[in-house]
């Protein structure tokens, strides 16, 4: 098993996560009731509208796919990608038509360059090996159109004993160092232009950025 008790760690690939069910749980009691809201602001913060095409890199369950689908509609389409076979399965039953799900890894994208407007990818980036974390940032890059987006959202550190087990319990060692330092360090090195950073009560801090 891997760093966390949900956690399944590899050296070469991405950690998965493999208890979609359990994730689930330990997310509604690590936003406090908040999860909703607070992916509804992150789906806001990453600018899709209508029509625009979305790449969600980690989407896991697909709980931020599923609150950016109805802002790219008529026309739009999302995409999660996702490294657990299992995850992507739980997002598929739940899928709205106008997302589709892939089972692939941030770092190795099975996609053409710049078909996408929108890039996110929320809680993810830290699951990914750190020698492979500027690839994964230097993919979401190419994947992107000439002037679209990118939204990078990561977990604070929590201050409170209960929200760090239970952090702990779904990533282990996978929030060392402080995740809050890669996207901040990768995002410019790739190419990108940061536009703005922020937090997110109860968990999260964000990074919006601009393919030039």
């Amino acid at each position: 098993m891997g760093q966390g008790k949900l956690l399944r760690h590899h050296h070469e690939h991405s950690g998965t996560i493999d208890h979609p069910r359990a994730y689930e749980l330990f997310s509604r009691l690590g936003y406090a009731g908040r999860r909703r809201l607070v992916f509804t602001q992150l789906a806001a913060l990453a600018g899709a509208g209508p029509g625009d095409r979305v790449l969600d890199v980690g989407c896991g369950t697909g709980f931020l796919t599923r609150r950016l689908a109805p802002l790219v509609a008529p026309g739009g389409r999302v995409i999660g990608v996702d490294p657990s076979p299992r995850m992507i399965a739980y997002a598929r039953h739940r899928a709205p038509a106008n997302c589709v799900y892939l089972v692939g890894e941030g770092q190795a994208l099975d996609l053409p360059g710049g078909p996408f407007d929108v890039v996110v990818s929320s809680l993810a980036v830290h699951h990914i090996p750190a020698g492979a974390r500027e690839t994964a940032v230097r993919e979401m890059f190419r994947v992107l159109r000439p002037g679209g987006r990118l939204l990078i959202a990561e977990l604070r550190p929590p201050r409170r004993a209960l929200a760090r087990r239970l952090t702990g319990l779904v990533s282990g060692h996978a929030l060392e160092p402080d995740p809050r330092e890669t996207p901040a360090a990768l995002v410019p090195a790739a190419g990108f232009r940061v536009q703005a950073e922020g937090d997110l009560w109860p968990l999260l801090c964000y990074l919006r950025a601009v393919k030039p």
